[in-house]
């Protein structure tokens, strides 16, 4: 056949392929495992996002005209209210909020940093003495009945705290039958550090040791059988072996915890205290004193300003937490 013929012969032509669409196709069941926290996310932080305008506003509920185009009362008051720029946060440095404000920040950074320590020390021995069990059905008992607290609610343990520690609780009547003093749990600002920790390792230990003990479980079992071969003990192992492969793991989630220093769990700090007022010092964290605020008469702007300093503060500390790790460790780096 002659190269003329050749040439006439047309080929078929070629489909072309939308950009990623073979990429999407492929990985088609991860996305659609993906999707409802996708639409969760979506829902819950960046539609309400907009109405981080209201720390700079002053914002008054007014009803829309009928002729606007926008007939929500809130998003109508969000673009109408006047613009008062960082005024709103003046009111947290006033002379007489100034004190609060420090001590509310105080108790959040403090209770923050003591979960994170106990909390990462205790969720990795647990998943270690776990993995170490040679039992697999005693394995998942123990480790079921860790986990089980996390599904309890704060109000639950509200109610338990209560019943112990009140001026009629159990504590007290075992104490006045033994001739000894009463413990004003509710008056005394000294037990609460202790309670809100007790409360926080009692709840999310279990949970917290998830991650750690999938990654151990994931670690090649001839590495633990050759350091034993060569004489290591079980310390030597965890520090050579298993801690080194919880690295990665363990920073990843100091930094996310970092960012959330000036978040806390709100149930927990909220339901124990029982609304005790002599104990507030002690009890109050920022994401208490912003539901306070929002029960008053304070104006929203108030509140919103707060809670966007703890969003802007914490933004800013996850990216210079990740500079850090990534300058001495670029592995380990968030991104």
């Amino acid at each position: 056949m002659s190269l003329d013929v050749v040439s006439s012969v047309q080929s078929p032509p070629v489909k072309k392929k939308r950009w990623g669409a073979d990429k999407i196709y492929s990985n088609l069941s991860y996305l659609l495992m993906v999707l409802p926290g996708v639409v969760w996310l979506f829902l819950f932080s960046y539609l309400p996002m907009p109405g981080i305008i209201m720390a700079f506003k002053t914002y008054k509920l007014s009803r829309p005209p009928a002729d606007y185009f926008i007939q929500n009362r809130f998003v109508y008051s969000l673009i109408t209210s006047p613009w008062v720029g960082l005024d709103n946060f003046e009111y947290l440095t006033l002379p007489t909020n100034i004190d609060s404000t420090l001590t509310y920040v105080r108790n959040t950074i403090f209770y923050n940093l003591l979960f994170m320590i106990v909390g990462l020390v205790l969720s990795v021995m647990l998943a270690v003495m776990i993995f170490e069990l040679t039992n697999h059905l005693l394995a998942k008992i123990y480790h079921s009945i860790f986990f089980l607290p996390f599904f309890i609610s704060w109000i639950v343990v509200a109610y338990v705290v209560y019943a112990l520690g009140s001026s009629a609780g159990i504590i007290n009547s075992v104490a006045d039958s033994l001739g000894l003093g009463s413990i004003e749990l509710y008056k005394e600002k000294i037990y609460w550090p202790f309670i809100f920790v007790i409360a926080n390792i009692w709840k999310y230990t279990g949970n917290g040791s998830i991650l750690y003990l999938a990654t151990i479980t994931g670690i090649g079992r001839e590495l633990y059988e050759a350091a034993a071969v060569d004489g290591a003990g079980k310390w030597k192992q965890f520090t050579n072996i298993t801690l080194p492969h919880l690295m990665p793991v363990i920073v990843l989630l100091q930094i996310l915890a970092v960012g959330r220093i000036l978040g806390s769990d709100f149930d927990m700090f909220y339901t124990l205290p029982n609304g005790a007022a002599l104990v507030k010092d002690a009890t109050y964290t920022l994401d208490v004193f912003v539901y306070s605020m929002l029960r008053s008469a304070t104006p929203l702007g108030y509140p919103a300003a707060a809670a966007f300093l703890q969003s802007a503060f914490g933004f800013v500390l996850i990216l210079v937490t990740n500079a850090i790790v990534r300058k001495i460790r670029p592995e380990m780096a968030l991104f």
